[in-house]
């Protein structure tokens, strides 16, 4: 009797890469983009992982073109989608690396919740170099949670 190899699912790997200025007006551009990107692929507005997207790009976009901005130099937003996850890259140019994980905001501060709020959302996370110059923070959403 032969065996038969179990079936599995397709897996579809679909891409969206863009850069954006690094200005507030590049970030906000970055998570409207990256929604309708989604929408695109059969990610609904307003489900739970298009909710979740939605605010991880801002988070990682503003945090691109405000800490991470280097005059003169885009960030890069990345979406890559297939049957299981999400993956969220936003990379700029500078080099400094805050520690994995995100820091408890001082009391009465106006900012700093941001990597609080992706930590939150995401799946998995991390800082990772960028070759040759700059970061990526990458944050992953598992779909079978984000429903």
């Amino acid at each position: 009797m032969t065996q038969r190899p179990a079936p599995h699912r397709p897996v579809t790997v679909r891409v969206f890469t863009q850069r954006f200025s690094s200005t507030p007006r590049g970030a906000r551009l970055a998570r409207h983009l990256a929604l309708n990107q989604l929408s695109a692929w059969g990610v609904p507005y307003g489900s739970g992982a298009s909710d979740a997207a939605a605010l991880v790009v801002a988070e990682l976009a503003a945090n691109a073109a405000t800490h991470g901005r280097v005059p003169g130099r885009d960030f890069e937003v990345r979406l890559s989608l297939d049957a299981y996850a999400l993956r969220i890259d936003v990379s700029d140019a500078r080099g400094e690396r805050r520690p994995d994980g995100a820091v408890t905001p001082v009391d009465g501060a106006e900012g700093g919740r941001g990597l609080l709020l992706v930590e939150a959302l995401a799946d998995r996370w991390c800082v990772l170099d960028r070759v040759p110059v700059g970061k990526t923070v990458r944050a992953e959403l598992d779909l079978s949670r984000h429903r």
